[in-house]
């Protein structure tokens, strides 16, 4: 069970990186071209929020109760977690940077819910979507990452 959790993880990660992308997009050609705000903004603002949130749930299961999660693992007396590159990065930066990263999007959304003009709205969301796009990017484990590295699709 744990592993298709670990594969939907994945997969999400790939949708994200899309909505987010194409938030970016929405909110910049918004911001620039001095659109009015519309409901498909809103909507493809929103799936992104939806997905980052689903996404992150997932995450937690995986950190508390996944192949290498914090309830499940028997370390020996005396390890330290912050020596140790895996379980740093597993259990502390990707959890702590997808957490801001859902506060960016969360943020992000909540710009089509003020009552400002359209303009502020998608020049301060694509801010927001931006810095959560760089967190993310940051905080996956790409394939080239060495010793915490993912295959691009598990499974494949």
């Amino acid at each position: 069970m744990a592993t298709g959790i670990l594969h939907l993880h994945n997969l999400l990660r790939w949708v994200i990186v899309l909505l987010v992308l194409l938030s970016i997009v929405k909110a910049f050609t918004g911001w620039q071209s001095k659109r009015v705000f519309t409901a498909g903004d809103k909507r493809v603002w929103l799936f992104t929020l939806i997905f980052s949130h689903i996404n992150f749930l997932v995450g937690i299961y995986l950190l508390l109760l996944g192949p290498y999660g914090a309830l499940k693992a028997d370390l020996p007396e005396g390890t330290s977690i912050m020596k140790d590159k895996f379980l740093r990065f597993f259990w502390i930066e990707h959890p702590v940077m997808m957490l801001l990263s859902i506060v960016f999007v969360t943020i992000g959304y909540g710009m089509s819910k003020k009552g400002v003009s359209d303009t502020v709205k998608f020049r301060k969301a694509f801010w927001f979507f931006l810095i959560a796009f760089i967190l993310i990017l940051a905080a996956v484990p790409w394939p080239f990452r060495e010793i915490v590295g993912r295959p691009w699709f598990p499974g494949m």
